[in-house]
């Protein structure tokens, strides 16, 4: 159809937690490799402009809260003509991957994020 699927978009979205990651100083599979699950429980997206295939877009990535139990993300998508196309959100739940209960962020990636932080 010349546009992108819309289903693609939950794929850009962790594509930029993944980054947002990545950027403080830790990857997403080190956290997994120190016993943290991330499992969505949210997703909201509001669809402004269609992106079309083969199209460079650019996705930013924020958390404006910091993390309890949860993390909240949110997202903005922007074409080749950094027009903003897409608004989107999730949150995520730290989960311990041994016993399979939630948890608070883990001190080492609360001292990353915060050592990050925007005031």
């Amino acid at each position: 159809m010349k546009y992108v699927y819309y289903g693609n978009y939950a794929e850009y979205l962790e594509i930029g937690r993944v980054e947002l990651f990545r950027s403080i100083g830790m990857s997403y599979n080190e956290i997994e490799n120190q016993g943290i699950w991330l499992p969505v429980s949210e997703y909201k997206i509001k669809y402004l402009r269609p992106a079309f295939y083969d199209e460079k877009l650019e996705i930013h990535t924020y958390v404006k809260k910091i993390p309890g139990v949860r993390i909240e993300f949110e997202y903005e998508i922007f074409n080749e003509q950094n027009i903003k196309i897409t608004e989107a959100s999730t949150t995520l739940f730290f989960l311990d991957a041994r016993t399979n209960k939630v948890v608070k962020c883990p001190d080492y990636l609360m001292k990353l994020i915060e050592a990050h932080w925007n005031k």
